[in-house]
């Protein structure tokens, strides 16, 4: 079996190392380095021995078939060592090691860097670029800081900064500053500005400095806050001890255009006072050294500004205070400055230009004059500026004042007596309006309207003007419901109408739009009870409401049946079903008169009557509901007294024990006229038909007694009938001679060349007037029936308790009297007196006895 040949090794593979065949070094170069391992010694001229064997083909071949049969280990012969310790390389060699450097060489490389650092420093502060690339001088400050110099590198660098600032900066700076601190101003910023961008640079170059030593080092500050540190120094340091230094005079700069754009000066340099606010937050200098500057010299302005104003009108004054306190907020706000600083100058604000002119805000004089010319905008601009200084609850008492004094004046302004709930509601909306635009809704001032309304239209010196002692507003309130219910709202001023905000709420709260006319007319009749609300006696409008209610359902003139009956509910609402009562049985009336003419009618057809020419139609009233009226004489056509008489009869027949009282004053006819240009219906009262059936017997004039005698009227009835259709708008009959006034020598004769473009035309309107003598009989048995429930009211507190002293007796009457209306305490002193002398009472010292 043939052997296999010994392959004789150079020894481990490890136990050398062979340097690479891609490099050759010269034997002169400086990077070459030769080691020495034990006695082996390997250099580039020895080449390691090749092995002996066979020829590189041979061995391949070789090497090939005995990878494809397992080895054969001869057993009988010793194996050869394959360790051979004096054979193989003896040298190794590394390319490119890098060595430390003698000491000669050393320093001389870390002083040429820091010349390069010094030089670009120069540079840079020339606005140069620096000769070196800024790798190369970012190497060089790494290599410093490696070898331990980064202090000294950090000293070098801090004096040639302060060197630079406090030398060719300030000097920069001091030249360009000229005269005036904002000039100054400017040349800070600007070589602020030039320093930033320096700085920067400086940081990009030396940022291994600021990261590997400053950064962790609480000796020494880092390059930005260094810089700033060093420009602040400079600049800023001695503001205290120099005004003439550019720190103090641009403070002073910053302080002048401040005071340019209060004065609107056009000097003013917006983008400089805000970049001048920023470089001082940057310098830290803001709070300490800007900041107490600013807010005296905002004092100082205010004060000289409120002291300029203070003779001014209120209204002048509050436009002035708004707007400057308007322009102080923005600025605050455009220019940076700290929310500190903002509100410390506001609240020096409200305490000058507010709190220390308090007296003159809350003049009630000026303050009235602002609510006369009803300036929204003025006064809530006052509530506003108080409200700043939590002053705006001591507006309550002025606001209170004017709304007494001019609430008063309207209801005793005689001339206008028909005009006074108009102007009062006027009066009401404006005030409304001001409680919701001026005053945001507050409750405060909405609370103190109602109370101050309640106190002047109840004020007993108004009641005083009647000598009855009852309320006239009352009465102008009962009129101004009847004017809607007659007319709707064309009867109303425009000023009254819903303005769009009153339609917005009215649509929020669930209401039907007013701009629909039923509810407008609903909204405006709440508007009238809310003046009925504030009237303590209420017996004098339930007096005249029923009279005009009366007027309004017996001649057909309600606008809307709906709003007759919606009002009628709201008095239900608001005084309870007793006020209501005889309201409610006319409106049943009205209806069970309906039914008994048509029933009358059906027993005329039945009973074979004849269809007259006159069509009769009777309202038939309950007495104790409805309001009495005056009997008077009136001589009734035939025609007409027949059906009258007809229709008494039957209704006396039809209903036992029942009497008709027949009241002429309320009738009202429809006339046919016949005249030269035409026939006409006019639409007049009993009296105006009576008078003009006259003219049917005669073309001759007549008299004033003439007619007096055949119409059965006389006095005032007459006159005011005659002057109705003889000196009104619509004249069908002629007065001679011609006047406003009727006289007793006057005669009449049909007018019949009258004309006019309908042809049914109302000269009825006499009717719904009221005359001074029924008014005023009205305020007197309202005034008797006052005392009466006076009276009774005393009558049984006193059964009840048999004993009372006077003090007990008459509390315990306004408290049962206080639903109708508070009474005064001579009025019931009087009552008193007067059951005393009917022997109901009878007194005893302070105390009285019931004796009936």
């Amino acid at each position: 079996m043939p052997s296999t040949p010994n392959l004789p090794l150079d020894g481990p593979a490890h136990s050398a190392i062979i340097p690479s065949k891609r490099s050759s070094f010269d034997a002169s170069s400086p990077h070459r380095q030769q080691f020495e391992f034990g006695s082996h010694h390997y250099g580039p001229e020895t080449k390691r021995p090749r092995a002996l064997g066979p020829s590189a083909p041979e061995a391949s071949t070789m090497s090939k078939a005995l990878g494809k049969r397992p080895a054969v280990v001869s057993l009988t012969q010793p194996t050869r060592s394959p360790f051979e310790p004096n054979k193989g390389a003896k040298k190794l060699i590394v390319s490119r090691l890098r060595t430390a450097p003698r000491p000669d060489n050393l320093e001389h490389y870390y002083q040429r860097r820091r010349n390069e650092l010094a030089n670009a420093l120069a540079a840079i502060f020339k606005q140069q670029q620096p000769q070196q690339p800024l790798e190369t001088l970012y190497r060089g400050v790494e290599d410093l800081c490696r070898h331990g110099a980064a202090r000294e590198l950090f000293e070098a660098l801090r004096a040639q900064c302060e060197a630079y600032l406090n030398g060719p900066l300030q000097h920069a700076i001091m030249t360009d500053g000229g005269s005036s601190n904002i000039d100054m101003l400017r040349a800070v910023h600007k070589h602020w500005v030039i320093w930033n961008a320096q700085s920067t640079t400086i940081r990009s170059v030396f940022s291994y400095l600021d990261r590997s030593f400053l950064l962790n080092n609480r000796d020494f500050q880092q390059i930005n806050d260094m810089a700033i540190a060093l420009f602040r120094k400079m600049a800023f340091v001695s503001i205290q001890s120099s005004s003439s230094g550019p720190g103090a005079k641009s403070l002073a700069g910053m302080c002048d255009l401040i005071d340019y754009d209060r004065r609107g000066d056009s000097r003013f340099d917006p983008t400089l006072l805000r970049d001048a606010v920023s470089m001082l937050h940057v310098l830290g200098i803001y709070g300490k050294s800007f900041e107490p500057r600013f807010l005296k010299a905002t004092s100082a302005y205010m004060y000289a500004f409120a002291e300029e104003l203070s003779a001014a009108s209120l209204k002048t004054y509050i436009s002035a205070c708004e707007k400057l306190l308007a322009l102080e907020d923005y600025r605050c706000n455009a220019f940076n400055f700290d929310s500190t600083t903002k509100r410390q100058l506001l609240d020096e604000a409200h305490l000058i230009l507010i709190y220390n002119y308090s007296e003159k805000l809350l003049d009630s004089g000026s303050i009235g004059k602002i609510l006369d010319d009803n300036s929204v905008e003025s006064m809530k601009a006052l509530y506003d500026l108080l409200r700043l200084s939590k002053l705006q609850k001591r507006l309550r008492g002025p606001w209170e004042d004017y709304i007494k004094s001019t609430g008063s004046a309207i209801v005793n302004d005689t001339s206008r007596g028909d005009e006074v709930v108009v102007r009062l509601l006027e009066f009401r909306k404006a005030l409304d309006i001001m409680v919701r635009d001026a005053f945001q809704k507050d409750d405060d001032f909405a609370h103190g309207l109602r109370q101050a309304f309640d106190s002047f239209i109840n004020d007993k010196k108004i009641m005083a003007s009647r000598s009855t002692g009852t309320s006239r507003v009352g009465e102008m309130i009962a009129k101004y419901i009847d004017m809607l219910l007659r007319g709707g709202l064309k009867t109303l001023p425009m000023s009254l109408l819903s303005d769009v905000q009153d339609r917005v709420d009215a649509e929020k709260s669930g209401q039907a739009s007013t701009g629909d006319e039923d509810a407008e007319l609903d909204r405006q009749l709440d508007k009238a009870l809310e003046l009925f609300r504030f009237i303590e006696g209420k017996s004098v409008f339930e007096a005249f409401y029923k009279q005009d209610l009366a007027r309004r359902l017996l001649m057909g003139r309600s606008a809307s049946a709906d709003a007759e009956r919606s009002m009628l509910a709201k008095l239900k609402s608001e005084c309870g079903s007793d006020f209501t009562r005889n309201l409610e049985q006319m409106f049943k009336d009205q209806q069970m008169a309906r039914d008994e003419m048509v029933s009358y009618k059906a027993w005329r057809e039945g009973n074979g009557h004849t269809k007259s020419k006159l069509d009769l139609n009777v309202s038939i009233l309950s007495a104790a509901a409805w309001p009495t009226y005056a009997d008077t004489q009136l001589i009734l056509p035939d025609e007409v007294a027949s059906q009258i008489e007809q229709f008494d009869a039957y209704y006396v027949n039809k209903h036992t024990g029942r009497r008709l009282t027949w009241k002429h004053s309320l009738a009202q006819c429809v006339v046919k006229a016949s005249f030269n240009r035409g026939s006409k219906e006019l639409v007049v009262s009993a009296y105006q038909a009576v008078v003009l059936t006259l003219f049917n017997y005669t073309d001759e004039p007549m008299s004033y007694q003439q007619i007096a005698e055949r119409s059965g009227l006389s006095g005032q009835d007459l006159d005011r009938t005659l002057q109705s259709l003889a000196c009104g708008k619509t004249r069908v009959i002629t007065k001679n001679p011609k006047g406003k006034d009727v006289n007793p020598t006057d005669t009449f004769v049909v007018n019949k060349g009258f004309s006019d473009p309908k042809v049914r035309i109302k000269i009825n309107q006499i009717q719904l007037k009221e005359t001074k003598e029924e008014n005023k009989e009205t305020h007197e048995r309202v005034a008797r029936d006052r005392q009466f429930e006076t009276q009774a009211a005393i009558v049984r507190i006193m059964k009840s308790r048999k004993t009372m002293t006077h003090s007990n007796l008459v509390a315990e009457v306004i408290n049962q009297t206080k639903k109708r209306g508070a009474v005064d305490t001579s009025e019931i002193k009087k009552n008193i007196e007067k059951l005393i002398e009917k022997d109901y009472l009878e007194r005893e010292g302070s105390s009285y006895t019931y004796l009936a």
